[in-house]
């Protein structure tokens, strides 16, 4: 693989590169409220999850994503799952890509709105642009998905259109329709005013 497994920590969560031994803590934390995942793919037990699992891991062999368990600094508990997807490398002896998407996203229900959401973005992001040095980091959701809409305006990303018929969608009762996404992106040149607004975010939930 292109882009070897690491590690972002910051002050409240950690991202780990994700295994297939995680599987059982992820279960747990996905076992609570699940009122929020509408929208979002998060498998309900851990034979479900060890088969999303070992997809992502596929999806990172074949360099197309870098998966991550978000593991919380205090207490060292697995509360959810991020990624960096659709990696994107502009010439062929790079080694790393120029763009990338963010996404995947899904937490245990008792920490959302807890600050750790903010923080992952912030590891993610700073490393898109600060280390890897891309050019413009996407974000993408279900159209119909006002929730992570306003979440991901609130991030600081540009609206940039709908893309129709884009991926498979992950609603119940939708598995073999085509969803509409909503796209979304920050750019390099986005990025100081973007990182400073996160940052005095991250501050503020402390």
């Amino acid at each position: 693989m292109r882009t070897p497994p690491f590690s972002l920590r910051g002050d409240c969560v950690e991202l780990i590169p994700l295994t297939v031994e995680h599987a059982a803590a992820l279960g747990e934390a996905a076992a609570g409220d699940r009122s929020s995942y509408g929208f979002t793919e998060v498998p309900e037990d851990e034979a479900s999850m060890t088969s999303y699992v070992e997809r992502l891991l596929a999806q990172r062999d074949a360099d197309d994503a870098v998966p991550f368990a978000q593991r919380l600094v205090g207490g060292g508990r697995l509360v959810g799952c991020t990624r960096f997807m659709e990696l994107r490398w502009w010439t062929a002896d790079g080694d790393a890509p120029q763009e990338v998407e963010i996404g995947g996203t899904w937490l245990a229900a008792d920490v959302q709105r807890s600050g750790v959401n903010t923080e992952a973005k912030v590891l993610l992001l700073t490393h898109a642009f600060e280390t890897w040095g891309v050019g413009r980091v996407a974000l993408c959701t279900d159209a119909r998905n006002e929730r992570s809409r306003t979440a991901i305006e609130r991030i600081g990303a540009r609206f940039e259109g709908v893309l129709r018929n884009h991926r498979p969608s992950t609603v119940a009762g939708e598995r073999s329709r085509l969803r509409d996404s909503a796209l979304y992106a920050i750019t390099d040149d986005d990025w100081p005013a973007v990182r400073d607004g996160l940052r005095a975010r991250v501050q503020e939930s402390r």
